[in-house]
């Protein structure tokens, strides 16, 4: 199994951008970027570069210009972040966190029975 790059908080923007629409160019993913974070295309590309260099991205050569792509799936880096939060946050302990989050959301009741199904049936398992 691949070793999945640590991304930081900026480098996720460009992520997020590239596993929506793979295949762009550097100015394709700055404009896709502006106006949704304050930074200038030397930022960006400096992003792109960091991520190469973590094997995250990999990039097709089409004439001058450079088509960037995820080499790594978004759920996979999600999946990881997500048990990252865990351990760093609530020492690895799940329960603390969903009863957190249990009690600072609004839940509907369909919300209450969705989540009542999906902890049945993890019961089962």
């Amino acid at each position: 199994m691949q070793k999945l790059p640590k991304i930081s908080d900026a480098e996720w923007s460009v992520m997020m951008v590239l596993w929506s629409e793979p295949g762009l160019t550097a100015d394709e993913i700055v404009a896709a970027l502006e106006g949704k974070v304050a930074w200038n295309a030397r930022t960006v590309r400096t992003l792109i570069n960091r991520l190469l260099r973590k094997t995250a991205l990999r990039y097709e050569k089409e004439g001058r210009r450079y088509r960037y792509f995820p080499a790594v799936g978004r759920e996979q880096c999600v999946r990881q972040e997500r048990r990252s939060f865990v351990q760093r946050v609530y020492g690895g302990t799940v329960t603390p966190m969903l009863a957190a989050f249990i009690e600072d959301a609004r839940l509907s009741s369909e919300d209450i029975t969705e989540l009542k199904r999906m902890l049945d049936e993890k019961d089962k398992s």
